[in-house]
């Protein structure tokens, strides 16, 4: 059973910053074969890409909307990946979902449960 646990979530004011860690566990969970992305999924929207990392932290992606504002990065030591959230948007507001993919076989995909982030005044 592979489980994926998000956390850091909460609230925070425009401008502010919060860092969200995901921690990926199963017997057995080989964290380095997976690739890590982060999701975010608005009321009413549908679920987009924010960030993504290859299993060996050799390839980042962004979504525009975040670009010079969150850093994905990951920890192979300690099964986690984390998203460093800066300058907050009320936009940004969102629940943060946790997604790990097998390197070479998309059929292993698995998803935390979500950690709600708001950003207001």
């Amino acid at each position: 059973q592979v489980r994926l646990v998000e956390s850091g979530g909460g609230l925070v004011q425009p401008g502010g910053s919060l860092r969200l860690s995901c921690l990926a566990s199963g017997d057995p969970f080989p964290f380095i074969n997976y690739n890590m992305k982060w999701y975010r999924q608005a009321p009413q929207k549908e679920r987009e890409l924010v960030a993504s990392l290859s299993n060996i932290g050799a390839t980042t992606n962004s979504a525009d909307s975040v670009k010079g504002r969150f850093t994905i990065s990951r920890d192979n030591a300690k099964n986690t990946v984390y998203l460093q959230m800066n300058s907050l948007k009320p936009e940004d507001t969102a629940v943060y979902y946790c997604n790990a993919e097998h390197y070479y076989n998309s059929r292993y995909n698995y998803w935390g449960q979500g950690t709600q982030v708001t950003v207001s005044s």
